[in-house]
């Protein structure tokens, strides 16, 4: 009795859809693609590649981009999974640098950072404009993708430079020095170039929570970044634990200068937001 009611119903849902999808169709509307990749730079870049390919089919209209982890999945939306692919790459990289701007492709590489959901999809609709003005559109300022990717860029700056003020590091052993950090845009090895200048005779590597990966710098060599797995990224937490005569009198040194007369937590936060403080030896 159930299933035989149940007909109707699904018979009725079925002339909806179908209907729906006809006024789509007339109205010149088109289910969206969307090209879906890892959240790594080089992977980014053949996502645009593969959602310009198809958009010069359908319409930049019809394609979004995202990151693993942000679908929305409706009903008349495609989902199309991007692998890393080296020529791919190598096509949009140099297609950025050449046809528009190292400014623009700078533009593009700091998106590609950014943790906002709606970053990936910024950089290709800036690409759409770029790849007609040319070099002109980093000064288009009343255009709104432009003004988008200047706002992510700009916040994903800040994020790096607050965390290379911020950064601590363990000395393990006295043979190498560990930094945690967890920030919310991939900005470890912007991070990993400030020290890299500081600290080039030294053993080091600065550790991303967050993505489990690491920016691993060898005594007067080339730092390179190194994706780690579960068991080395819970062998690598123990670092913090590791106390030395340079923490403690880090720490007493905080202490010392403070001015309790001054304190102001309100306006400590606002200077260092409680989500970066994680790793930072003198909150512990």
């Amino acid at each position: 009795m159930g299933d035989k009611a149940s007909e109707p119903a699904i018979s009725a849902i079925i002339i909806v859809l179908e209907e729906l999808m006809h006024i789509i169709i007339m109205n010149g509307g088109c289910g969206m693609y969307i090209f879906v990749c890892e959240d790594r730079f080089e992977d980014m870049m053949c996502c645009i590649y593969q959602a310009w390919e198809k958009a010069l089919k359908v319409g930049h209209g019809c394609v979004r981009l995202e990151r693993c982890g942000n679908e929305q999945p409706s009903l008349f939306d495609e989902y199309i999974h991007v692998d890393f692919n080296e020529d791919e790459y190598n096509k949009v990289v140099r297609s950025i640098k050449q046809k528009i701007s190292n400014e623009a492709y700078a533009c593009v590489y700091y998106a590609c950072l950014s943790s906002e959901q709606d970053a990936l999809d910024a950089a290709y609709r800036f690409l759409v404009i770029g790849f007609k003005a040319g070099a002109a559109i980093t000064h288009m300022r009343t255009e709104p993708s432009v003004m988008r990717i200047k706002d992510i860029r700009r916040r994903v700056i800040n994020e790096a430079r607050y965390f290379r003020e911020f950064a601590r590091f363990n000395s393990v052993d006295g043979k190498v020095y560990v930094c945690h950090l967890e920030p919310k845009s991939d900005v470890i090895y912007e991070v990993a170039q400030h020290f890299a200048d500081r600290m080039p005779s030294e053993n080091w590597l600065i550790i991303d929570d967050n993505r489990s990966k690491a920016v691993i710098h060898p005594i007067d060599g080339e730092m390179y970044i190194r994706y780690l797995t579960d068991y080395e990224i819970e062998a690598l937490s123990g670092s913090e634990a590791v106390n030395d005569e340079y923490t403690d009198m880090w720490k007493a040194f905080f202490e010392t200068i403070a001015i309790k007369q001054r304190n102001n937590e309100k306006c400590q936060r606002n200077l260092m937001p409680l989500w970066m403080r994680k790793h930072v030896t003198e909150f512990h």
